[in-house]
């Protein structure tokens, strides 16, 4: 049973401010002495990493389509342990579901699934009496969602505060917050969004002191924490990373640093689960893997951004390449992948796979559901997964590859995407483990049959 107070912090479309909010009131709320627990709707990695700068805690995500609905609750009640409270950023406008469409994986099925108050931040920047109209439509759209109050966000004056609030006032829908313009406030971004916090540590400090200041002088935040303790006690069991048959100690070594820090930290949590030592190192500036290496594990990230220190690094290149050639596990999601190819945007990469690998204008990006068409040393074949891509590269295999290497994954029985060689699984799909559990299992089983 999980008693946390809880609210969810959502907005009416993307880009309305629920980011500066949410992460606002966590700082301010952890500044005030309260232990605050982040989480973020869907399967971003960059907003999570200024939930875990705000409130010295991990930022975990809540993806209904990743780990199924059915998890949800145990996934909040994991992260949930120990803290005063809870605050949940939402993902692009409240009712914004998987691809855009129905309600699954949207901010209002995850509110629902935890039972959990929902704070609405609206974008009134250019709208007076009209701001009535578009809240009493968001909180009756959905009867068995509870809209507890609204934050007003980009307001220019305090006549204009006036004109919203009375414009409210007969909906009683309460308003415990409101944010003028600033430019100030924004965060540097780029073609994925902010960003991350492990790139700009001191102007992603400098930025959470100026939304906690914000939020702390511009909301109401007694009146945010009594909407929290409306939550009813929600009845999850927590959810456990730990196998119920730990393999024999292995290490795995785990891309870290600038250039990679998209990873669920729930994916760490099995591996050290499934009985592997989880070590960190950056490939941008460490000359060699950690002493021990038995399976290398490399998520995403921006290696474009660093594609020079990345290629200049070249003891450590020629020991990726060396340790993959001799059949170890390496398993690497998207920035990981581009990091494996034989270059990066005309810059020599590791060379572990024939295949060179650019920057684009367009991008992919959504849901997929995937099946394993071969075993790797992550997935038996036909395993079923379902995973994230979003990216703006292109992965062009050599002349040599086709024969040398299968797909990694199969999406939806049509698409063919990575590679999957010896060792090696490659590709652009982010997993999150929770709901698949044998995956973990499986690669640190590998690096034990390995060190064995």
């Amino acid at each position: 049973m999980v008693e946390t107070p809880r609210i969810v912090v959502a907005g009416t479309h993307s880009g309305a401010g629920k980011t500066t909010v949410a992460t606002g009131l966590m700082a301010a709320l952890s500044e005030r002495g309260y232990e605050v627990a982040p989480f973020k709707v869907g399967p971003d990695f960059i907003d999570p990493s200024y939930h875990a700068l705000a409130t010295g805690r991990p930022g975990r995500n809540l993806d209904a389509f990743l780990s199924g609905p059915e998890l949800i609750p145990p996934l909040f009640a994991h992260g949930s342990r120990g803290a005063d409270v809870c605050v949940v950023e939402g993902v692009m406008g409240l009712f914004d579901g998987r691809s855009g469409g129905g309600e699954l994986a949207s901010t209002a099925h995850i509110a629902k699934l935890l039972d959990a108050p929902v704070l609405l931040v609206v974008d009134a920047g250019a709208m007076a009496r009209s701001v009535a109209a578009l809240v009493h439509g968001y909180r009756s759209f959905d009867p068995d969602l509870r809209l507890a109050g609204v934050i007003l966000n980009r307001v220019g004056s305090a006549t204009h505060e006036e004109i919203l609030r009375e414009a409210l006032r007969p909906l009683g829908v309460p308003v415990l917050g409101v944010l003028r313009r600033d430019a100030g406030l924004s965060a540097p971004d780029r073609y994925l969004g902010l960003v991350p916090v492990a790139e700009r540590r001191r102007e992603a400090r400098e930025a959470l002191d100026s939304v906690r200041a914000t939020a702390a002088r511009s909301c109401d935040l007694d009146g945010i924490l009594s909407r929290a303790r409306s939550a009813g006690p929600l009845g999850a069991r927590p959810w456990s990373p730990d196998s119920p048959e730990p393999a024999p100690p292995a290490r795995v070594a785990v891309a870290a640093g600038p250039a990679f820090s998209f990873v669920y930290p729930e994916n760490l949590e099995m591996l050290r689960g499934a009985g592997a030592e989880v070590e960190t190192f950056d490939p941008a500036r460490d000359k060699e893997l950690p002493e021990g290496t038995d399976a290398l594990y490399l998520g995403g990230g921006f290696p474009e951004t660093y594609a020079e220190e990345l290629s200049a690094n070249e003891p450590l290149r020629e020991e990726v390449r060396e340790f993959a050639g001799s059949g170890q596990p390496v398993v690497a999601e998207c920035g990981g992948l581009l990091y494996l190819c034989r270059e990066l945007d005309g810059r020599p990469m590791c060379g572990v796979l024939d295949a060179a690998s650019r920057m684009t204008d367009r991008l992919s990006l959504g849901y997929r559901k995937a099946r394993a068409p071969v075993d790797s040393p992550l997935a038996e074949r036909d395993a079923a997964v379902r995973g994230h891509e979003f990216h703006y590269s292109a992965v062009e295999p050599g002349a040599g590859t086709p024969p040398l290497a299968a797909p990694a994954w199969e999406f939806d029985g049509v698409r063919m995407e990575g590679f999957a060689r010896g060792g090696v699984h490659a590709s652009y799909l982010h997993t999150h483990w929770a709901a698949m559990p044998e995956l973990p299992r499986r690669l640190v089983r590998c690096a034990a049959e390995v060190r064995a």
